[in-house]
């Protein structure tokens, strides 16, 4: 989500020998067995689709509050996904909004997956955050900040919140809570857990609830697998732990077709499935016409950064404001415009092409 450093393989192999180390100690724990994973991947189709927050919402707690839920612009934004052969969509979820009404948030999330569902995709769906704004606050959430990428983005939990001792029971019941409600539901693919933890300078400050969201979802083992996707291999600590207690892999990389595939190759000796949930800002070269294909020759699931350029203002790059608001000369993410067209034509037929043809079995 964030701008990260580039990939040390030599890192990698550093998580691989605390694999090793840790492989007894892991068997203790509902994990799933590279087998079970296999298995259950290779019962979905190619993973394909995007990051989505509906172009109405600034952040998650405006897509989750009672007051801004948006069942229309979902509907409707979905619909685009589906027209292009999108499958599956990652969505977070925030602790506040289900803090401030735990039953109308659930029911609020059984309306999104009602509405995904009808267009025949599945959701990834994110817990904690440790990207952008520190301390979220529930009510009116900020207008955007012209030319500022995710300028109301927020984590989850805040700092203030990380730092309270009372609110570890409270995170602990909310994602017990929603994985218990949700746990045989078929219209959910994949429990992302932690979104790059370690970020906006937490390092391994963020283990203590990386370990416990694990402990938790293992705890209530729901049908559908549990992950933390890895996203900077410098992060040797966080990574390991991750990868150990992760039943599929998942991973960020925003790097060139070539930087990216030497990380794929590593991270297949997991013997565990592959889904990148986070690619593509089209500066950096990591596209859909060079990222994707190479994805889907790899079987390796492809949830690009972005889908209809809205209030998170993710057509701007990250280190690259533009206060006039002007739109960039090339949009970092998304794919459409809220109207429906295409930003590139080019782009949306390939997506339609890759994702219209058969899986790769590799």
């Amino acid at each position: 989500m964030k701008k990260i450093t580039n990939l040390v393989l030599a890192g990698a192999i550093c998580v691989l020998g605390n694999l090793t180390a840790n492989a007894q100690s892991a068997q203790k724990l509902k994990i799933w067995s590279a087998e079970k994973a296999n298995e259950w991947y290779a019962q979905q189709p190619w993973v394909a689709g995007a990051n989505f927050t509906p172009s109405t919402a600034i952040n998650q707690l405006e897509m989750w509050q009672a007051s801004t839920f948006d069942p229309k612009t979902i509907d409707t934004e979905l619909g685009y996904a589906e027209g292009i052969g999108f499958n599956t969509m990652r969505v977070f979820l925030h602790s506040v909004a289900y803090t401030e009404d735990p039953k109308g948030f659930k029911s609020r999330v059984n309306q999104y997956l009602t509405i995904a569902d009808r267009h025949h995709i599945k959701t990834i769906f994110v817990f904690f955050d440790d990207c952008w704004n520190p301390e979220p606050r529930p009510g009116k959430q900020p207008d955007p900040k012209p030319g500022i990428h995710n300028s109301g983005w927020v984590q989850d939990p805040g700092i203030s919140a990380l730092k309270d001792p009372k609110e570890m029971p409270l995170l602990e019941h909310y994602v017990k809570d929603v994985l218990t409600t949700f746990a045989h539901d078929k219209r959910i693919l994949l429990w992302d857990l932690f979104n790059e933890p370690g970020n906006s300078g937490k390092r391994d400050a963020s283990m203590p609830l990386l370990a416990a969201v694990f402990s938790w979802g293992h705890e209530v083992r729901p049908d559908q697998p549990l992950s933390a996707g890895l996203w900077d291999w410098s992060f040797e600590k966080l990574n390991a732990f991750q990868a150990l207690n992760s039943d599929v892999i998942t991973y960020h990389n925003y790097d060139e077709v070539p930087a990216h595939l030497n990380v794929v190759r590593l991270l297949k000796t997991h013997g565990k499935p592959l889904i990148c949930t986070e690619y593509m800002a089209r500066p950096r070269k990591s596209t859909f016409g060079t990222v994707m294909p190479m994805l889907k020759n790899e079987n390796v699931g492809a949830i690009n950064w972005g889908f209809v350029a809205g209030k998170t203002n993710t057509i701007y790059a990250w280190d690259t404001p533009i206060p006039s608001g002007a739109e960039p000369a090339l949009w970092f993410h998304d794919i459409f415009r809220k109207d429906g067209s295409s930003y590139k034509t080019d782009e949306t037929e390939l997506i339609k092409k890759l994702t219209s043809e058969p899986k790769v079995q590799k």
